[in-house]
């Protein structure tokens, strides 16, 4: 398997810059996802790792060794893209077959290999089947079969998930997890969906608009996000966000004042997840607005003195219709502060108090 890095590596197209100084350390064996929205850069590294698309700058290197020049097939890295990109006229074991033609391996070596890398995704009763005759996961686990036959050093996955449906997804990613596992291949997964990063990936790698915005294991980006971005782009639903400014040891939101520790001033913007707000006899007054069922738990969002706010309460059915009134409280522990300029989060300063002191 393959320690992989990234040294300031860019790519440019024209004079729209794609990727912009990256550097990153890969370690052998490890499952690292490259989040981020659409034309953030994280498709645009992944084929660079594949040796797909040339460094603009920088180097790219496998346990040591500077690959910027070493052709895609060279590389010895297995790739499945978004379109699984099957070859329709060859049934499902000359497609896991099909990379070692390059390899130069004797046939009845690739065809013991072939059925190995298919027993591994489970798809073994299906080698005389043309893709077109497979489900959508069935061609998915047929594509990641084909990538592992060559017994890569480095895995690549762009966006593996995203053509399947809900239930096929959950099954996948445990699926890709367990092939992780066993074989050790050091894995770089491409997705926009917080939850495949999430739930599969050892670290993720966030990004924004072509550079790192913050690297983490999940619990790092939820509990310690180092931006604004982060804690808008991770978590589910999103994260409530609220400008206010410091005045003294007081943080002002709307209407409302809460007490801060540290040393802090001017604007800053509050955050506070939804699932960290809980109804409760007292606190901070709010005035429903809207019950959004979610299963086994419903979506609260009122209007406060501070500002909407959006709660995650247990139940599928609450008591509670649009003008009803409640209070919202939470852990003080749970509030993140930004700075609204830099955007980047407070960490000499904090909120002491859930209570709000109204003013006017």
């Amino acid at each position: 398997m393959a320690r992989v890095e990234l040294r300031g590596v860019t790519k440019r197209w024209g004079r729209v810059v794609a990727v912009d100084r990256m550097n990153l350390v890969i370690e052998d064996g490890e499952f690292v996802a490259l989040l981020g929205p659409s034309g953030c850069g994280k498709s645009t590294t992944l084929f660079m790792l594949a040796g797909i698309y040339l460094p603009s700058e920088g180097d790219i290197l496998f346990d040591g060794r500077r690959v910027n020049e070493v052709e895609a097939r060279d590389r010895n890295v297995g790739i499945v893209f978004q379109s699984y990109a099957l070859y329709p006229h060859m049934t499902v074991e000359r497609n896991i077959m099909f990379p070692l033609r390059f390899k130069r391996v004797p046939r009845e070596e690739a065809r013991r290999r072939a059925r190995e890398a298919a027993r591994m995704v489970r798809v073994e009763e299906l080698m005389d089947r043309l893709p077109a005759q497979l489900s959508g996961g069935q061609q998915q686990r047929v594509a990641l079969a084909r990538a592992l036959v060559k017994e890569p050093q480095l895995l690549l996955l762009d966006e593996p998930l995203s053509n399947l449906d809900a239930a096929l997804r959950l099954t996948m990613r445990s699926e890709i997890k367990r092939l992780q596992r066993e074989t050790g291949v050091t894995t770089v997964l491409v997705t926009h969906d917080q939850i495949e990063a999430t739930t599969m990936a050892d670290r993720i790698v966030v990004m924004r608009a072509g550079r790192i915005e913050q690297i983490g294991t999940a619990e790092d980006l939820y509990r310690r996000p180092e931006s604004l971005f982060v804690a808008g782009f991770i978590g589910a639903p999103p994260i409530n966000l609220l400008h206010g400014r410091v005045e003294g040891d007081r943080l002002r939101l709307g209407e409302g004042m809460l007490t801060l520790s540290g040393a802090a001033r001017g604007a800053v913007v509050f955050g506070i997840r939804p699932e960290h707000l809980s109804i409760a006899d007292e606190g901070i007054p709010a005035e429903v607005v809207d019950v959004e069922p979610m299963g086994r738990e419903s979506l609260v969002l009122a209007r406060t003195p501070l500002g909407e706010l959006r709660a995650l309460v247990p139940g599928a059915r609450l008591p509670w219709r649009a003008g009803d009134r409640l209070h919202f409280a939470f852990d003080p522990a749970d509030a993140l502060l930004f700075d609204a300029e830099s955007e980047r989060r407070l960490t000499e300063v904090a909120v002491t108090s859930p209570a709000a002191e109204l003013v006017r």
